[in-house]
């Protein structure tokens, strides 16, 4: 079953984006693609574009960096590991190197049931213009990211059948 373009953005506060999207795959292996570059390289980038820098330091301290070229531009974006629950709970900072200002406290929540996932990405930024300046109105590159982590999951389960 697909749920490509499902995903829900909230964008009712001025401050926080929360976007939530369900998988058909169990919390273990979502927090696996979230957090293994393997996997991450494969799925992050809105125009399918697979990483070429996807580096994570999976440790309250450690870092991450992404990066991939969106047509002639390098689009990067970085972070540092504040709380770690494995499989349910992220949190860390998230900055996007193009608006270095604009740095957002991010916390991923997963849940199951019945084998479904639930995701629940929600970014704290410290104010509605750094909000705007990321998440203002354009959620296609949301969509497409959360679509591709979806096909990725879907492969991975296909190949463990």
């Amino acid at each position: 079953m697909t749920r490509h373009g499902s995903a829900r953005i909230d964008l009712s506060t001025d401050c926080e984006v929360k976007i939530q999207r369900t998988f058909e795959a169990p919390m273990s292996l979502v927090f696996d693609a979230l957090t293994k570059p393997e996997h991450v390289r494969v799925w992050f980038s809105a125009d399918g574009v697979p990483l070429h820098v996807c580096e994570i330091d999976l440790r309250v301290g450690g870092k991450y960096h992404f990066a991939w070229h969106a047509k002639d531009v390098e689009c990067s974006f970085r972070g540092t590991f504040m709380e770690i629950e494995p499989p349910t709970r992220i949190v860390n900072t998230w900055v996007f190197e193009g608006r270095p200002e604009a740095e957002a406290v991010e916390t991923i929540s997963l849940s199951e049931e019945n084998g479904v996932t639930t995701m629940t990405d929600h970014l704290v930024f410290k104010d509605q213009a750094n909000r705007d300046a990321n998440f203002g109105g354009d959620t296609q590159g949301v969509q497409s990211s959360f679509n591709h982590l979806g096909n990725l999951l879907e492969d991975l389960l296909a190949s463990r059948a």
